[in-house]
């Protein structure tokens, strides 16, 4: 345990920002996981509506620092690629 004061407020900022990243991550998971839930249903309109919200998620993300913009640009790219890939 830390018994600077310097490093004790480091340990809970970090702590801080480790449950903030911790949720938005969570929540790009669960956007993206609607897209393909409903990409395996065939439901494109479904898919293409969820696919709305991921893409605004992960912008989200990005600029928050959370996601590498690369990274997200990368994977709202093959979401959208099998979007448009249904029948």
């Amino acid at each position: 345990m830390a018994n600077i004061k310097s490093a004790k407020k480091r340990i809970l900022v970090n702590q801080t920002k480790m449950e903030r990243n911790k949720s938005i991550k969570s929540g790009v998971k669960t956007a993206n996981k609607k897209v393909y839930a409903a990409i395996e249903a065939n439901d494109k309109e479904a898919a293409k509506a969820a696919l709305l919200v991921a893409t605004s998620t992960m912008d989200k993300a990005c600029h928050k620092g959370v996601y590498h913009k690369n990274t997200a640009a990368r994977k709202v790219s093959r979401m959208n690629k099998a979007v448009n890939a249904m029948a």
